[in-house]
């Protein structure tokens, strides 16, 4: 049985690998580590495993937004109105 490290045991070897794991999983056990750091009440060398696991999921996550906002496709309406294709999206319009 795999333990929570709410429970104190589990070892970042026992912790799910981040790359298999999706943006909902990542983004879960990231509010659960925040949550374990503001309660204060985890030893300093935990908070600090804490921390470095939450920042891998914090970039995890970032990434995979980086990526579908990527794939974000605007559509394109042509002189009628009608849709005449799309673009890829672009931030800045």
């Amino acid at each position: 049985m795999l333990m929570t490290m709410d429970e104190g045991t589990a070892s970042p070897a026992a912790q799910p690998d981040i790359s298999k794991m999706s943006f909902e999983q990542a983004l879960a056990a990231l509010e659960q580590i925040v949550q374990q750091l503001e309660r204060g009440d985890v030893p300093l060398d935990q908070s600090i495993s804490l921390y470095e696991r939450g920042e891998a999921l914090r970039l995890a996550c970032q990434q995979r937004l980086d990526a579908a906002q990527a794939r974000i496709e605007k559509i394109v309406t042509g002189a009628d109105g009608r849709a005449a294709g799309t673009r890829p999206f672009d931030a800045e319009s």
